[in-house]
């Protein structure tokens, strides 16, 4: 390898480096990654104007939905308890050794 020193392009100057790129690229990206997470946000239902309001909003509607998981699941145990319990215990009644 020649020990020469290879210049930077001119436009690799300390804001370009700070920036990670050249100012316009930069931004456009930034542009477009800032619309990309307020459309999810916006799905998740947080406003702009109000976001500590959006968040605790957020967390209520998690902890809600995890308790209606839970409700439903209880239900569905209880409606096939119904069914499985008494087949079991009688299967288990027939099933049973007899006496020497």
């Amino acid at each position: 390898m020649p020990d020469e020193i290879r210049e930077l392009p001119a436009t690799n100057d300390g804001l370009s480096r700070f920036l990670g790129g050249s100012p316009l690229a930069v931004l456009g990206r930034l542009i477009l990654l800032s619309i990309l997470v307020g459309v999810v946000l916006a799905a998740i239902g947080f406003d702009p104007w109000n976001i500590v309001a959006s968040i605790r909003r957020l967390f209520q509607w998690v902890y809600d939905l995890g308790f209606d998981a839970i409700n439903g699941l209880w239900r569905y145990f209880l409606l096939g308890a119904v069914i499985v319990v008494p087949i079991w215990l009688i299967s288990r009644m027939f099933s049973a050794p007899r006496g020497r």
